[in-house]
């Protein structure tokens, strides 16, 4: 099973009731070869929200307490973007999961770039706090962006194939 961002799934639910949606994400769970979550609302937030960046570092410094995640009104929303992110793993657990694709930039889900935390729309290397979980945890996490490479390697090759 594949777990996605929901917004890349086509579901407004992005910090500004938005969505992200990439076609071939939608097909894959349309065709029930993956299943969406949001970590944000998994977390206790509501759409829409304030734009939110982690402050001080990435994910991992976010769950070992050495950075914050803030709204742009300078709210601490860490514990809610920790909480979602255990969320998600449970989810990921539960349908044994052997790919996770997630929305590039977010504080959440970004996987190789989020924002620098100064809310000056420039993104910088890192990711996000479920992303971080997630691999301590031993799982694959990718951006939307790296789903055409996944889909084409053998190990993956049943999680793309058709049915």
């Amino acid at each position: 099973m594949i777990v996605v961002s929901s917004c890349l799934a086509g579901m407004k639910v992005r910090y500004n009731a938005t969505d992200s949606m990439d076609t071939n994400i939608q097909l894959l769970v349309e065709a029930k070869k993956a299943v969406t979550v949001c970590p944000e609302l998994l977390g206790g937030f509501t759409i829409p929200r304030e734009p939110a960046e982690i402050v001080g570092g990435n994910g991992d410094d976010v769950l070992a307490g050495n950075a914050r995640v803030v709204e742009l009104s300078g709210r601490d929303v860490t514990e809610m973007y920790i909480q979602g992110a255990y969320q998600a793993l449970r989810m990921a657990q539960e349908l044994g999961a052997l790919l996770i694709v997630l929305k590039e930039g977010s504080p959440s889900c970004g996987s190789a770039m989020i924002y620098n935390g100064e809310f000056n729309n420039v993104k910088q290397a890192g990711y996000g706090v479920t992303t971080a979980l997630l691999r301590r945890e031993g799982y694959t996490v990718i951006s939307e962006h790296e789903l055409s490479v996944y889909a084409a390697q053998p190990e993956y090759a049943t999680l793309f194939a058709e049915r």
